[in-house]
């Protein structure tokens, strides 16, 4: 279990820096809007100025968390909703990006599971 934790935390490390630092230093290629509804979302995220900037930079904060495997509990929750985010946005929206959609969600829910101890006394009255 220990193993699949640490591969797991790598591969989601992994795919939040990529996204992160594509974004940033604009490497790749602007994704194309697959449907009138998901280009006019992303219009609007675009538009809105710092939506953009701030989840990727909690993604990269995140990534490198992951990776480095340090403050790996403050991560799992602040990563969440975007994941979520993700999801929801690739069901509704972007079909063709759901599986690894759900594969990401699935991790951060598996992460969080893992490190359950740690946020246990959050929720204990």
């Amino acid at each position: 279990m220990k193993i699949a934790t640490i591969v797991i935390r790598v591969l989601i490390g992994l795919l939040l820096l990529f996204a992160s630092i594509t974004y940033f230093f604009k490497i790749g290629p602007a994704q194309p809007a697959t449907t009138e509804e998901f280009k006019v979302f992303s219009t609007g995220l675009v538009t809105s100025v710092y939506i953009f900037p701030l989840a990727k930079a909690v993604e990269l904060l995140c990534g490198i968390s992951y990776l480095v495997g340090r403050y790996v509990s403050l991560a799992n929750i602040l990563i969440l909703p975007i994941t979520i985010n993700i999801l929801l946005i690739n069901y509704f929206l972007s079909p063709e990006g759901l599986p690894i959609a759900i594969a990401m969600f699935l991790g951060n829910l598996f992460l969080i599971y893992r490190y359950w101890e740690n946020y246990k006394s959050v929720f204990t009255p």
